[in-house]
């Protein structure tokens, strides 16, 4: 016979669903179904179960019910960030698309599943869909993943992107107009009568490409030659962003203004453009895009390209549900507006 060690306690045999049914008198399925809160069981009987399996501290085998019902009631929401591993998903911009997306779905009383994903390995988003975690997937961006989720996405239908609209693209997206974005803040600029604007940001993910074509179109409709040397290549995070700035400003090539990717990346150049002697809008003007609540609150508040995250975030939700009743939902462009402020 093999006993306990000394000291220990054998374990107390978990209730299961089938004790719980034979103390009330009924089916197993019957048990399953007013756990569940089924309207078909009456309601004496299903509080009789409900206290029974709280009296003896019964506790549902969530997993198990997902595997048998084949459904987790749970949305997926995916940062890829292979263009930018250091990015947090505290990074702003994150931040409250998050929040919003988590907030349209838990109106419809499904959990929320995070992942960030430094997505470098071939099958990264067929793992995802194969674990069965989820009954959807939200993915915030596109990084340098394009390919990747043109791979899934015909097999793989409850699924919606957060980014730009490109050729070729057989997923489902929601994103903002980039492209009017950026031309409306050389606009911007121009209208101020800056000349020598310069590109702060990075032009390898769809959005970031987006957005520098803005500005080149921008540029050409105000008359102004495009000129190689402003652009400059700035990572996405606070710290990075304001030592490419720095560098930048060390190179002394002259330039009166600045179209920034991403509210962070203008709120970095701030601080660079300050450390240098340089102020804001005085010496240089700078515009944003994204609108966070970090633009408000700069020194001094940030002008910005505003995308209305709220909307985007309902349309994403809505997108998703549509297709995981089998809809054929198309992709949503979210238009822009500038939000002048101090900076430019």
């Amino acid at each position: 016979m093999i006993r306990p060690a000394s000291g220990g306690a054998s374990e107390p045999s978990r209730l299961k669903m089938a004790d719980i049914a034979r103390m009330a008198g009924v089916s197993i399925s019957t048990v399953s179904r007013a756990l569940a809160g089924n309207s078909l069981i009456p309601k004496p009987l299903r509080d009789q179960i409900v206290e029974i399996a709280q009296t003896h501290g019964y506790v549902v085998n969530q997993s198990a019910r997902s595997l048998r019902l084949r459904k987790t009631d749970t949305i997926g929401v995916i940062i890829p960030l292979a263009h930018e591993a250091g990015q947090l998903i505290s990074d702003p911009f994150f931040l409250e698309m998050v929040g919003r997306l988590a907030d349209e779905i838990t109106l419809r009383d499904y959990s929320v599943l995070l992942n960030k994903v430094i997505a470098t390995e071939p099958g990264w988003l067929e793992r995802i869909i194969q674990s069965h975690r989820a009954d959807g997937l939200l993915v915030i961006g596109q990084s340098t993943q394009h390919e990747a989720l043109n791979t899934v996405a015909d097999a793989y239908r409850p699924m919606v992107i957060w980014g730009a609209q490109i050729p070729g693209q057989r997923y489902c997206t929601v994103g903002s107009d980039n492209i009017e974005g950026g031309r409306l803040a050389v606009a911007r600029l121009a209208a101020r009568g800056r000349r020598r604007i310069a590109f702060l940001g990075a032009v390898d993910a769809p959005e970031a490409a987006q957005r520098f074509e803005g500005y080149r179109q921008g540029l050409d409709r105000a008359g102004i030659a495009f000129d190689p040397a402003l652009v400059v290549p700035t990572p996405y995070t606070m710290d990075e962003a304001g030592q490419a700035v720095a560098a930048f400003l060390a190179r002394g090539v002259a330039f009166d203004a600045a179209f920034a990717f991403s509210d962070v990346i203008a709120v970095a150049a701030f601080g660079a453009l300050k450390a240098a002697g340089r102020s804001v809008p005085d010496d240089v003007a700078v515009v944003g895009f994204d609108d966070v609540p970090l633009a408000r609150h700069g020194a001094p508040p940030l002008t910005t390209i505003r995308q209305d995250l709220r909307s985007g975030a309902r349309a994403m939700v809505d997108l998703l549900f549509r297709r995981m009743a089998g809809e054929d939902a198309p992709s949503t462009l979210i238009p822009v507006e500038l939000v002048p402020r101090d900076s430019a």
